[in-house]
């Protein structure tokens, strides 16, 4: 069973076993076990609102017993939160497979953490270059001059 905090502090606990996988599949439509192709992974990585209704199910009951609806819960999840809560469920979902579906899963998100480092590693450093600033300030000059009322 893996944790994660949210927004508010409120700490929820995700546990993924055939039961749980059988309420988001009831719920959501959304079948876990898609998570091994790596399709799913990409998704619930990709569309946070995807990824807080699966958490949502599978915190529910423990939702129900604070008295916490889906609205509140989701208006507790930005940021920090849903990156916590990623790597919560994607961690109990490798847990919940047998060993070599689990190592096959492991390694994909390990990858996928690698892949998710170096993108913003990139993206900060042509942020820092110097040559965008610099092109940003050509293509501010070319605009036409705005004058007051016009």
């Amino acid at each position: 069973m893996k944790t994660f905090a949210d927004n508010t502090g409120r700490t929820w606990s995700i546990a993924i076993n055939v039961g749980a996988v059988k309420r988001v599949r009831a719920s959501l439509d959304v079948n876990l076990l898609d998570a091994v192709e790596g399709k799913l992974i990409e998704r619930l990585v990709s569309d946070p609102i995807l990824l807080c209704d699966v958490i949502f199910v599978l915190c529910q009951q423990e939702a129900e017993t604070r008295g916490i609806t889906d609205e509140q819960f989701g208006q507790a999840m930005a940021g920090d939160a849903i990156d916590a809560a990623t790597s919560a469920l994607l961690e109990e979902l490798v847990d919940f497979f047998p060993s070599g579906k689990r190592q096959v899963l492991a390694k994909a998100l390990a990858k996928l953490k690698a892949f998710e480092a170096k993108a913003i590693e990139l993206a900060s450093k042509r942020l820092d270059d110097p040559a965008l600033e610099q092109q940003l300030n050509q293509a501010l000059e070319q605009l036409p001059a705005v004058t007051p009322g016009s």
